[in-house]
């Protein structure tokens, strides 16, 4: 072939992927081709390119998610709630004197309202028990465990395939374009900090959560933590600012939840100066999920529907504008 033709063949070939890169660039794939895709894109293009005027520093490119209800699912109950309530069964079986009260007793034998009747000071108690004793490492290879062989009681799937895969792609394309992604959740630091990073590429120290009581001891010439039980912090409304000040250090750019439990930190993230991006994960699709909001009592969604409008939130329709909704199949 001569150089001519090599060059014509040169030609072409480029012509042919300069068509076809459209589709292959998609960085949002389980996205529909609705207004939210076309806002994040939008928002991180502008933040991205040195020649705009929104550009960030990379160093600034902080993104914060919630966990439950914002990048897996979160209904009948939160997922850490089951695991407590497997592990103090097993407990309970070795030692019946740990089942010292009602509420212990109710939780132990599966009667949700029965455990449900002593509130929050109730599912604390059962936090107490299930999640104390042990190391941090220890622990987090009980729920690892957990995790690899647990399936849902309504979809009978694995929970760890109960992630999102629009927010799967969502982490990652922010993460392509130099943003650091962090999850700021109401759940037990430890327990997300045992999956997050196979499940979401986040590592533990990018993981702000509610916290217990931890102590050291070096008994034996050996070191442990142990975790003590009760609850030192609560990463949840008010306390997710905190939190994130807490552990990153710095007001991000981006902010992700799906319930009013997320408003602070979606309020605290977008009041900052230069651009700033709140979305809300609103569960409209109860074929492929589940539909709630105002008056659920697991991820209620009231003030932030009423408001996201007027404070420039985009609120996601899961229903219209993803594709696909599990990691794991639809």
């Amino acid at each position: 072939m001569s150089i001519t033709s090599l060059r014509s063949a040169g030609a072409a070939a480029a012509a042919l992927c300069a068509l076809a890169l459209p589709a292959l660039a998609d960085p949002l794939p389980s996205w529909n081709d609705t207004a939210a895709e076309a806002a994040i894109i939008a928002f991180v293009e502008r933040v991205t390119d040195p020649a705009s005027g929104d550009y960030v520093p990379e160093a600034d490119r902080i993104a914060v998610f919630d966990n439950d209800g914002t990048l897996w699912a979160e209904q009948p109950a939160y997922f850490q709630l089951l695991f407590a309530l497997d592990v103090l069964k097993s407990r309970a079986e070795a030692d019946p004197s740990i089942l010292s009260s009602d509420v212990l007793k109710a939780a132990a034998a599966g009667d949700m309202a029965g455990m449900m009747a002593g509130g929050e000071a109730g599912l604390l108690e059962i936090l107490d028990i299930s999640h104390s004793g042990v190391s941090p490492e220890e622990f987090m290879a009980t729920a690892r465990d957990w995790l690899s062989t647990a399936t849902h009681p309504g979809t009978g799937m694995p929970f760890t395939a109960m992630t999102y895969q629009p927010m799967l792609e969502l982490l990652r394309y922010l993460r392509d374009e130099g943003f650091a992604t962090y999850i700021v959740s109401g759940g037990g630091i430890d327990f997300i900090r045992s999956f997050a990073e196979e499940a979401y590429g986040i590592p533990p120290w990018q993981v702000v959560g509610s916290e217990g009581n931890t102590s050291y001891s070096a008994e034996g010439g050996t070191p442990l933590i142990t975790k003590d039980g009760g609850v030192t912090f609560i990463d949840d409304k008010e306390g997710k600012p905190v939190g994130i000040m807490r552990h990153i250090g710095q007001r991000p750019i981006f902010a992700a939840g799906n319930s009013d439990g997320d408003f602070q930190m979606l309020e605290w993230t977008t009041a900052g100066e230069g651009p700033r991006f709140g979305m809300i994960v609103h569960h409209t699709d109860g074929a492929r999920e589940f539909a709630y909001d105002r008056e659920s009592s697991i991820g209620r969604l009231d003030r932030g529907l009423d408001e996201a409008e007027a404070r420039g939130w985009l609120v996601v329709d899961m229903a219209q504008d993803w594709s696909r909704v599990w990691a794991g199949g639809e």
